[in-house]
């Protein structure tokens, strides 16, 4: 029997889940774990997307260091660890360490000490290389064969017609021969002495990438916890976002979050303001600068995309075509611009956008189907979460509107109720075991009865004002029903969300859409469940997702195995995941800060704390956080009740 042909294989991303990777955007560096930059695959220094180098291999005394350990030391540095035996000494010990501490603008510091007890004559070598391939040219696999170096200054050029890099060291080396990219010293060390070189790699002899590109707007807020992993993730989660912040072209003194690296090192609309939105807890200023940064980008004119924020398609598995990422932008806009106002941003900050925050309005209104549902694409399926985007930018464009004394807010909030009827009709599918939202509905009406990870959104409802929440789309029985299949172990599987269902036809644990835990879609899980008063799954969820950041280094990917977790078991990575990513990072600063449910009315001068009952994690206290534009911290008892312990003097506790 004939078998049908496979269809063409397309190339595959280089891995990178075992790479040690440092990011201050646009600089970029991606390092094995053993330290020696090779030339293979992505491994390299980058710089706007330019990788800069390919190859640097040291050699002590005429050998490769023995590789002892990688790790990262922030996002932005990695130090790697390595020992060498020359012989010097009898005996199996290594009588050299070696020390790299690389970081992401291009420097590298090379220490080594000697234990010898007696002086020592060290060789020491490093073998550079570079292709000057674009990244995109690296993960598909046509970066192209080295180029010749040159000798410059004191280390080596390379330049192609459009690009250029040069590596030089301090000290000087003794011997450089461009024809081998080879810089050789000789160190004279004596017992216990250390001697360092220091290799500088970029775009020009001059220039230095600076370690921060762009003036970071995110507070240096702190997480304590009784659980101090709480407190590593959360840092890590501050640092790792702050380091994929990038300037906007157009102005620079905008910043916007870049949706991960290697990948995506630039703007993602939908990614960058779920990013923004819910790093909120550190400040307004990264949802403003993203959000002036989109309305530059909304679509002008006359026609059927006029107001819509362009974003490019994005897969949805094998059940869906491709949803776009910028229908889903253009829902977020005006519900960010919101909350953002709820939190503190001023009136001269909100209402320049105000006009773009409308026009996004008015593209809702002019795109929604006969049958009064959004579809996605047009025409297209209508997903079950581009409702619940469509709803909540109904309900908090509508209190903006209003708040500015702009036409339309009650018309929106009669579309939000009408929505919320069909929706119920059309979406919910009933059953024995009480039901389940369909994942779709095809543009004939039929719906498609897949549970996936994207029902969790229709549990955010948005921060209105006094600290209350705005309606969702179901009702509390629905509400109910879909908490208990969230919180089910075929959704949980232990380190999160999984994005579908594991008895789904076409489930596959390391489906983007499919299966695999997004760690931003559980953190709305938490943040929804908490909110709609059902603890149990929200701190499960929360757990879950704080025991895969422990496995991951509390630098949680994009994505990841959504395996059932098991004694003994740990997260499996995706290969292609970008980590850090923005969302993965913004979701352990909104999912801790979900657990001390804060909500703020920044305009009516008032903060609602409303916890996880419980106290899933222990005592927890965050502070640097920023409401109002002032400092504010608030601790979370062991008994789950809470304390505001810092806040402006014109914020007053209630809601």
């Amino acid at each position: 029997m004939a078998h049908p042909a496979l269809p063409a294989p397309r190339p595959e991303l280089p891995p990178v889940h075992g790479a040690v990777i440092c990011v201050s955007a646009p600089c970029l560096v991606i390092s094995p774990e053993h330290g020696q930059l090779t030339g293979h695959g992505m491994e390299g220094i980058y710089r706007s997307g330019r990788r800069l180098l390919s190859r640097c291999v040291l050699r002590v005394a005429g050998r490769e260091p023995v590789a002892v350990q990688g790790r990262s030391m922030g996002a932005d540095r990695a130090v790697f660890t390595a020992a060498v035996r020359t012989g010097a000494e009898a005996g199996p010990d290594p009588d050299i360490g070696v020390e790299r501490v690389r970081h992401a603008d291009g420097t590298e510091r090379i220490v080594l000490r000697s234990f010898n007890a007696r002086p020592v004559r060290l060789p020491v070598e490093v073998l550079l290389g570079t292709d000057l391939a674009d990244l995109a040219a690296v993960a598909a696999g046509r970066a192209g064969p080295e180029l010749p170096a040159g000798v410059h200054a004191a280390g080596l050029r390379w330049s192609t017609g459009d690009a250029q890099a040069v590596t030089t060291a301090d000290p000087a080396p003794d011997d450089a021969l461009a024809s081998a990219g080879l810089l050789r010293w000789q160190l004279d060390l004596q017992p216990g002495e250390s001697r360092t070189i220091e290799l500088r790699t970029a775009q020009s002899r001059t220039s230095r990438a600076p370690a921060g590109q762009v003036a970071n707007p995110l507070a240096d807020a702190r997480a304590e916890c009784d659980d101090p992993r709480a407190e590593a993730w959360f840092r890590t989660s501050v640092a790792d976002l702050g380091a994929l912040l990038l300037r906007d072209r157009e102005e620079p003194a905008d910043a916007f979050a870049a949706a991960g690296a290697p990948w995506r090192l630039g703007l993602a609309p939908a990614e960058s303001l779920w990013a923004a939105r819910m790093a909120l807890p550190l400040g307004t200023g990264l949802a403003a600068a993203t959000l002036r940064t989109l309305a530059r980008t909304q679509t002008g004119g006359r026609g059927p995309d006029t107001g819509k924020i362009p974003g490019p398609l994005r897969g949805a598995g094998p059940q869906l075509p491709p949803g776009c990422t910028g229908t889903e932008a253009t829902l977020a806009f005006p519900a960010v611009l919101a909350e953002a106002r709820r939190w503190g941003l001023p009136d001269p900050e909100v209402e320049p956008l105000l006009p773009a925050a409308e026009r996004c309005l008015d593209w809702l209104r002019a795109s929604l189907g006969e049958d009064g549902f959004l579809p996605d694409p047009d025409p297209g399926p209508r997903r079950c979460e581009t409702q619940a985007h469509a709803h909540r930018a109904a309900l908090l464009g509508a209190d903006l509107l209003d708040a500015y004394g702009r036409p339309g807010g009650p018309q929106w909030r009669e579309w939000a109720a009408a929505l919320r009827d069909r929706f119920r009709q059309r979406f919910w599918i009933d059953g024995p075991d009480g039901g389940r939202p369909a994942a779709a509905l095809h543009p004939d009406g039929r719906p498609l009865p897949r549970l996936t990870g994207a029902a969790a959104y229709l549990l955010d409802t948005g921060l209105l004002g006094g600290g209350r929440l705005a309606p969702g789309l179901l009702d509390p029985v629905r509400t109910e029903q879909l908490a208990r299949l969230l919180g089910a172990p075929a959704m949980d599987c232990g380190w999160g969300l999984r994005s579908m269902a594991v008895r789904e036809p076409g489930h596959n644990p390391f489906g983007h859409r499919s299966g695999a835990v997004r760690p931003h879609e559980s953190a709305v899980a938490v943040a929804g469940l908490a909110q709609a008063g059902f603890e149990k799954e929200a701190a499960a969820l929360l757990r879950g997702l704080l025991d895969a950041a422990e496995g991951f280094g509390y630098r949680l990917p994009e994505m990841y195995a959504a395996d059932q977790r098991t004694a003994g078991s740990a997260p499996l990575p995706h290969p292609a995941a970008c980590r850090p990513a923005a969302v993965s990072a913004a979701a352990g600063i909104h999912a801790l800060t979900a657990a001390a449910g804060i909500r703020p009315d920044a305009p009516a001068g008032t903060v609602a704390v409303a916890p996880l009952p419980g106290a899933p994690l222990g005592a927890l206290r965050l502070s640097g956080l920023r409401v109002a534009g002032e400092p504010f911290a608030v601790r979370v008892g062991r008994l789950g009740l809470g304390m505001v312990e810092e806040a402006a003097d014109a914020l007053q506790l209630g809601g």
